[in-house]
């Protein structure tokens, strides 16, 4: 093209003449909110009428391709089983708040035990993670959708059918194989029902499933990133989701295997994991620890990367040494994977092993290190409103923060051999998982909950919540340090009175009861601030990152003209520009300036 003579491109006129209307051929309602806070029809607009073809939102959900639908049904899957977690560690603190209570029998505390594990990682912690990635990256990127669309629609309904199968074991024969179903318990011939079946099959389609979005979420980084959004200019989050996504592309795998494996042994007569007929227990261990080793860095990973975003977003600034923040979640999803055998400090495995990944663990605390410290700087030398996005991001550091210091402690060869298996591992681990998955997962829903809903999430209630919500969880897992540490063990049933575990138990008990009250009244103000419809603007933070740029809830193309990335700060970018523009000091032309 050769360029006219105000500056415009030859053909670029012609284009714009075709899509902009002059605001005084349309009410101004019409066009819709405008970005950086300019009122409706002060300048041409580009308006765009959505189609209604009448059919009731539930049918656009179970049919629809589109990456924003697919990420509300997995976040709407996982806040489902949240509370259907929460439900099920009630009910068994409840059975071990005094000695000897007789409330529950073995295999029905079993059995809630092993539902509770398989919601709380397969159909809470993960598809959090991968729904609001799958909903939030192609906006981030600047894409108007993902790349295998039709890869996503079949990952979320094998997510979902997953979950179903699980839970209708209620009305035969739950799993009774605990948490991890280690061979020979899980063998047919100590578990002769068909409950461990179903849980190799649900959790084996919800892995599968989850496989899925994380292939499309990597073909789409690849392939539909805005013009001018290279990697250096993508946003902390994004690279949580590609790293995220690269590490499940290599751990799901293996456990898919390994539940074949385990399967065929149950059911065609195999011996993976017979010792008797040449197969080796241990081969679970090793196969199902590096998944769930994975998984745990995955979700930090997750949580890592929305509470970055919150933090740059609420302080009004870059993040300090963004670029080793970044490089500190690649190192952690390496070296906390490779450090699975720390969960088999009581295996007969060589101690090179052992100290391996004792010493792995440590070298874990370099990259969090790097990346708490980067987060909890910026937020101190900072002023700013306490929000709920805010408020639930410092909770998610603090317990995250307290798991992993015990974590550490614990991977230390002597201490974790002694404290393997007791609640005092259970305290941490759920502790730095409850940071992350729990108080780091509401952070990223309250803070894109406009972008999700299109509504406000009300502040008064998200602060009451949040405030029972921690509280009870200390009161809940500080108490199980001490039962750990006087040797309670995790799958037992009950207690017994003259062991000193009454009051650590009683107590822990109270504050699960708590957490429940919280977690319940979170749930609550996420569904009624969705019905109260108190509209949200599209970007009410003035965040940094693209999804702040289209509407609230974004219409389904995402974006009426693609963005044109120049910086790694591009709303700042277009917001300036729209000023200028306003003010008759610039053009809206490509070779000025980046504009959307």
């Amino acid at each position: 093209m050769t360029e006219t003579p105000d500056g415009a491109e030859d053909g670029v006129e012609e284009v714009a003449e075709e899509v902009v209307v002059e605001p005084e051929q349309v009410e101004p309602e019409a066009v819709g909110e405008t970005l950086a806070g300019t009122e409706p029809g002060n300048r041409p607009e580009v308006a765009t009428d959505g189609s209604q073809d009448g059919r009731p939102r539930w049918v656009e959900l179970a049919t629809s391709a589109d990456h924003k639908d697919i990420g509300r049904l997995l976040i709407g899957t996982s806040v489902g089983a949240l509370f259907l977690a929460i439900v099920e560690l009630v009910i068994l603190r409840i059975q071990l708040a005094v000695p000897e209570n007789g409330l529950l029998e073995s295999v029905t505390f079993d059995r809630l035990l092993s539902m509770y594990g398989a919601t709380g990682i397969f159909f809470f912690a993960l598809p959090l993670a991968f729904g609001l990635f799958y909903f939030l990256i192609p906006l981030m990127i600047g894409s108007r959708g993902t790349a295998l669309p039709r890869l996503g629609q079949i990952g979320v309904w094998l997510v979902m059918l997953g979950g179903t199968l699980l839970y209708s074991t209620i009305l035969f024969t739950p799993p009774e194989a605990g948490i991890n179903p280690l061979p020979p318990f899980s063998e047919v011939a100590f578990t002769t029902n068909n409950g461990v079946d179903a849980w190799i099959v649900s959790t084996g389609m919800a892995t599968l499933g989850l496989l899925m979005l994380a292939i499309d979420l990597l073909v789409t980084l690849k392939h539909l990133r805005a013009p001018g959004m290279a990697w250096r200019r993508a946003p902390v989050f994004v690279w949580s989701g590609a790293i995220a996504s690269w590490l499940f592309l290599f751990i799901a795998p293996i456990f898919l295997a390994a539940l074949t494996m385990l399967l065929v042994d149950r059911r065609l007569g195999g011996s993976f994991f017979t010792g008797g007929a040449g197969g080796a227990p241990l081969l679970w261990q090793h196969l199902s620890y590096i998944f769930l080793a994975g998984t745990y860095m995955l979700v930090a990973i997750f949580a890592i990367g929305a509470i970055t975003e919150i933090v740059q977003t609420f302080t009004r600034r870059p993040l300090r040494g963004r670029n080793a923040v970044v490089r500190s979640m690649i190192a952690i999803a390496i070296l906390g994977t490779l450090a699975w055998t720390q969960n088999m400090y009581t295996a007969p495995i060589p101690s090179f092993w052992k100290y391996l990944s004792m010493f792995l663990a440590i070298a874990l605390i370099v990259p969090f290190g790097v990346i708490f410290q980067s987060l909890i700087s910026a937020v101190a030398k900072n002023d700013f409103n306490m929000s709920a996005p805010l408020r639930y991001a410092m909770g998610a550091l603090s317990f995250a923060s307290v798991g992993l210091i015990v974590e550490v402690s614990q991977s230390m060869l002597a201490i974790g051999t002694q404290l393997q298996q007791t609640y005092d591992a259970w305290a941490a681990t759920h502790f730095a998982l409850f940071g992350f998955a729990v108080f780091g997962g509401l952070a990223a829903l309250s803070y894109w909950y406009p972008k999700l809903t299109g509504t406000y999430l009300n502040e008064e209630r998200a602060a009451k919540s949040f405030w029972l919500t921690y509280a009870g969880g200390l009161i809940a897992l500080v108490p199980l340090f001490g039962a750990g540490v006087e040797g309670q063990v995790t799958d037992a049933f009950r207690f017994f009175g003259g062991e000193g575990l009454g009051f650590f138990n009683l107590v822990s008990s109270i504050g699960t009861l708590v957490l429940f009250l919280g977690l319940v009244l979170t749930i609550g103000n996420l569904i009624r601030s969705r019905v109260e419809e108190k509209p949200a603007p599209p970007d009410p933070w003035r965040g940094e990152t693209l999804e702040w740029l289209t509407t609230s809830p974004p219409p389904p193309h995402n974006f009426d003209v693609l963005p044109d990335v120049r910086s790694a700060n591009p709303m700042s970018d277009i917001r300036e520009v729209l000023a200028k523009m306003d003010s008759g000091e610039a053009r809206e032309t490509r070779e000025s300036e980046p504009v959307a």
